[in-house]
């Protein structure tokens, strides 16, 4: 578990991090990431460079976005999304609840006998090596994915929105006992920086602003990790509970 402090959170309480979207070829075909889901979370994208898509399946429709430097797309909580590459693709990502997304709020759509409980997932999940030599263990993770993911869009196809129920309710068993920390996150980032911007309203209003003499800037230098493998892609990691 990681404890936030007061110093945590960005403005709304994001989290961020730069991410190069994989470049390796999928079983059918397409270059790209993990399809995946949050349950908690919106994110957001801001293409830095090269062009791609973004793949997008939820109860109201199945979507392919084009996205190019400069396009930016964000997506609420229950959207399957799984990120195309279609050369260079790199993202600015920006995530609710301090980067909860990163850090906990995400499951891979896995074929239904992984998704049986919290340990079968975790076991066909993690990653294992270190540095480059995770690479294999994270394609494989990405393409059992994506056999997951080809079965909900044929369900989909066929049955409309209640084709996703089976996979959020054990998506929803996989998460449950991380929501006690989730909350916490929440609490300290989100949470607090709209308590204070109700504070600081109220302070305007009877004409005092005591919050204005507190006033500093912020900074994280630079990212603490750098391609990390996430489930897009390679991720530059900016840690939210460092000091500079």
């Amino acid at each position: 578990m990681c404890e936030f402090g007061p110093a945590a959170a960005l403005p709304g309480g994001i989290g961020i991090s730069r991410l190069t979207v994989y470049d390796i070829e999928a079983p059918d075909g397409l270059v790209g990431g993990t399809p995946h889901v949050h349950l908690a979370c919106s994110e957001g994208y801001y293409v830095i460079a090269g062009s791609g898509a973004v793949q997008t399946l939820n109860p109201k429709s199945f979507t392919e976005t084009p996205l190019q430097a400069g396009t930016v797309v964000w997506f609420d909580p229950g959207t399957i999304h799984r990120l195309i590459n279609g050369g260079g693709l790199q993202i600015l990502t920006l995530m609710s609840n301090s980067g909860l997304p990163e850090a906990g709020d995400a499951v891979l759509t896995l074929p239904p006998e992984h998704l049986t409980d919290r340990e079968t997932y975790l076991e066909a999940t993690t990653l294992t090596g270190e540095g480059e030599a995770r690479t294999p263990s994270a394609m494989a993770r990405r393409n059992l994915a994506l056999e997951g993911f080809a079965v909900l869009r044929d369900a989909y196809a066929a049955d409309g929105p209640t084709a996703l129920d089976a996979f959020y309710e054990s998506a929803i068993r996989i998460v449950q006992p991380q929501l006690a920390d989730w909350r916490k996150r929440w609490e300290a980032g989100a949470r607090r920086l709209a308590d204070e911007t109700g504070a600081a309203l109220e302070a305007l209003e009877s004409g005092k602003a005591p919050h204005l003499q507190t006033a500093e800037l912020h900074e994280l230098p630079t990212p603490t990790e750098y391609a990390r493998h996430g489930m897009c892609g390679r991720l530059d990691v900016y840690d939210l509970n460092q000091n500079p």
